[in-house]
């Protein structure tokens, strides 16, 4: 493959972002998301290739090293298109937008690398996710596929504005009105979809691949009186912190497992998934005093603070799927190397135990850990020398890279999950690394009465979004809950001004998912649905309602209710992916508002 020279930089290379800064010598004319790369597609009167992605993704490094990277590919995409690079982690609005699209235009899911092709005004007309360099799986070759979309362009130009005129429309559609009211309906509707859609033998919601769903399984877990959803999820998160989802030896988990057993992880470590499963399993252990779920609780954070904490105590983005250019082979073992590490009897353990006495179950030639079999009491000791030894092997090799960018939204899951099990656990020292994390995005991302989305390096820039002000105030008042601070509870107070000044739909309530004076694209999101992350609707309808009763506030009250309005007919007809909104809502039926005699309205001064 033929590769650009290392002294080429394109227009990538003054960015922060880890994943933009990876394309910055491809001899792809990259360009940023701007206003000025728009312009240019206009100008020129070409299409814009907008290729999104993210620094761990397996299938983006892929697609690069197949196609980016190669010159000839690269000079049929400078000729063509105005090319466009996004880091979907710091621009999540263009992400929602365009995999909405991508949707739309093709009835499928999106993923990563999502590959679409717009207008100079920035709508899609075609699209894709992974495309090969030549021809396989059942897709074109990428260069194909850019010959063919010139074409399209240059003789069918009528055809497209036909199309996009039709998916503005269906991208701009109104949410539906919001009927008669809300009764309990959605909250048994949820848990008939998801106890309908659980894996008895497994654990977790359908079948491969099998992803976490955080969100559900604490709607799932936190039913005191529904046995039944509660044995689910403690079933789901026993059978995930035996799987290889589960890193064995370093603690965390991967972003999700490629078969129905959770057995074999995509290798990626997002910070954003391990926030709320801390959060489940220090409440699995308070439920069930299992020490099982305590030690997957404390694996987390082991995680955490080793391997992904800055010097100034907030917590980075993601550790890479892949590492020597190959994923997983910073993960996985061969008998060869396990002989030579462990004793005899240490060997016969770790293989009865972790499964390397079966056949191989990662491509066939290497043995990714699991739980196979249990240990006795007394086998405890040999297994934990075991460990050590190939944790501290392990820890030489070549490591996976790591996305050192720091996200407000991401941080602030991180902040609630350890002050959550801080307070569970009685450990002061995750309170500490809590307090640490906040101090730095109050510090660095609110500057001048706004907050940021992401810092890199000392940088912090770009507006942030809803998700970013509705987590952290929720982290911020879970910290508030084990260590009350005048601070903390004026920031909070900070964060809900912004979100109904500069989110809050005034005409029907509910939440953008950019502020008011963002920059204006195809579609403004309002959802109501959850993803990867929880719905920030619902995060800040809890939120808000969180502070209100505790202020006494109504306007926190009112922002609560009128959000659950404006989604009443999503959450009536179809509540599935909307748990965190149907938890919302479960609060808002549950609780009588207390009365200001009940609340505590101040908090204590700090010495």
């Amino acid at each position: 493959m033929n590769t650009a020279p290392s002294s080429f930089r394109n227009r990538l290379a003054d960015e922060t972002s880890p994943y933009l800064l990876q394309h910055a010598a491809n001899p792809v004319d990259w360009l940023p998301w701007s206003e000025a790369a728009l312009q240019q597609a206009r100008t020129e009167n070409k299409p814009i290739l907008l290729s999104v992605g993210y620094s761990a993704c397996h299938w983006c490094h892929v697609m690069a090293h197949e196609s980016f990277e190669d010159d000839a590919t690269a000079a049929v995409m400078n000729q063509l298109f105005v090319n466009i690079k996004v880091d979907r982690e710091e621009r999540p609005d263009l992400d929602q937008i365009y995999q909405t699209a991508h949707q739309m235009l093709t009835g499928r899911a999106g993923g990563w690398p999502l590959t679409l092709f717009l207008t100079p005004e920035g709508t899609p007309f075609y699209g894709g996710t992974y495309f090969p360099k030549e021809s396989r799986y059942g897709l074109p070759g990428f260069v194909e596929l850019c010959e063919r979309i010139g074409e399209i362009w240059n003789t069918r130009r009528h055809d497209i504005d036909a199309q996009n005129r039709e998916l503005l429309a269906a991208l701009n559609r109104p949410l539906p009105a919001a009927g008669a009211g809300l009764d309990d309906t959605p909250i048994a509707i949820l848990r008939t979809i998801l106890l309908g859609s659980f894996d008895r033998t497994y654990g977790g919601f359908g079948g491969a691949p099998k992803f976490p769903h955080p969100t559900d399984l604490a709607f799932l877990l936190h039913r005191p009186n529904d046995p039944e959803a509660r044995k689910a999820a403690l079933f789901t998160l026993r059978r995930m912190a035996e799987g290889g989802i589960h890193d064995q030896l370093g603690g965390g988990f991967c972003r999700y497992s490629v078969d129905e057993r959770w057995e074999i992880p995509h290798f990626e470590k997002m910070l954003y998934d391990n926030g709320p499963l801390l959060v489940l399993y220090a409440d699995a252990w308070a439920l069930t005093g299992d020490d099982f779920f305590k030690q997957a609780a404390e694996g987390i954070v082991g995680w955490l603070l080793r391997e992904m904490t800055s010097p100034d105590g907030a917590f980075y983005s993601s550790l890479d799927a892949d590492s020597e250019g190959a994923e997983g082979k910073f993960y996985v073992w061969d008998n060869a190397q396990i002989a030579l590490l462990l004793t005899t009897q240490e060997s016969a353990l770790a293989g009865r135990h972790w499964g390397l006495d079966q056949p191989p179950n990662f491509e066939g030639q290497h043995w990714h850990l699991k739980i196979a079999a249990p240990v006795a009491a007394g086998e405890v000791p040999l297994l934990e020398s075991a460990r050590t030894k190939l944790f501290a092997a392990r820890a030489q090799r070549i490591r996976p890279g790591c996305d050192d960018k720091i996200l407000t939204s991401w941080n602030a899951l991180m902040i609630e999950g350890l002050a959550h099990a801080a307070r569970i656990f009685k450990r002061p020292d995750w309170q500490a690394a809590a307090r640490r994390a906040v101090d730095f995005l109050h510090a660095r991302h609110w500057q001048n009465g706004r907050l940021l989305a992401t810092s890199r390096h000392g940088k912090a820039h770009l507006p942030a979004y809803l998700d970013d002000h509705a987590f952290l105030l929720s982290a911020l008042l879970e910290l508030m809950d084990a260590d009350p601070w005048p601070a903390d509870l004026e920031f909070a107070r900070q964060l809900a001004e912004a979100l109904l000044a500069q989110f809050e739909d005034t005409n029907n309530g509910g939440f953008f998912f950019t502020s008011h004076d963002h920059e204006a694209l195809i579609q403004r999101p309002k959802t109501a649905h959850d993803n990867a992350l929880p719905s920030g609707n619902g995060v800040a309808a809890l939120a808000l309602r969180r502070l209100g009763d505790l202020l006494c506030d109504g306007r926190y009250l009112g922002a609560a209710q009128r959000t659950l309005r404006a989604f009443a007919a999503t959450l009536a007809q179809q509540p599935g992916g909307c748990a965190a909104l149907v938890m919302a809502l479960e609060a808002e039926r549950s609780v009588n508002p207390p009365s200001c005699s009940d609340v505590m309205c101040t908090v204590p001064t700090s010495d």
